[in-house]
């Protein structure tokens, strides 16, 4: 059967980005680091590729050595429902931070209590009360 899990190319954010969103979530971790070295193309001790979970979901992640004409777009994004209002609360407040919020953390007609952002990584974000 076919492993499936998301994968997120930074340009020299990734150890950066999966630090800060492990931090968020109560079981989560960086599984697997691989690093470049020197005269490989990019920033020594960039990410070659990294493995993270984030509440037990894997995602995978990556520092480009290719210059790219092209970054996160809103139209993929990592949706996370909380059982918590104050759990979302605190993770908004976070991702929020540096970032741009899309739509404010509020009630919606399809949610009592729901945000939509792009972190400072430019990861775009669904936070919703479940």
């Amino acid at each position: 059967m076919p492993v499936i899990s998301t994968f997120l190319m930074f340009d020299g954010k990734a150890e950066e980005a999966m630090r800060a969103y492990v931090a968020l979530f109560p079981g989560s971790a960086v599984t697997r680091i691989s690093r470049y070295g020197a005269h490989e193309g990019t920033k020594p001790g960039a990410v070659r590729h990294a493995t993270f979970t984030l509440a037990g979901r894997e995602f995978q992640c990556i520092d480009t050595p290719v210059p790219h004409a092209f970054t996160f777009t809103p139209a993929a994004s990592i949706h996370v429902a909380f059982a918590d209002a104050a759990e979302l609360d605190r993770v908004y407040e976070a991702l929020a931070s540096g970032g741009q919020v899309m739509m404010p953390l509020d009630a919606y007609p399809f949610s009592r209590r729901y945000a939509w952002l792009n972190d400072r990584f430019g990861v775009s974000w669904q936070l919703a009360l479940a």
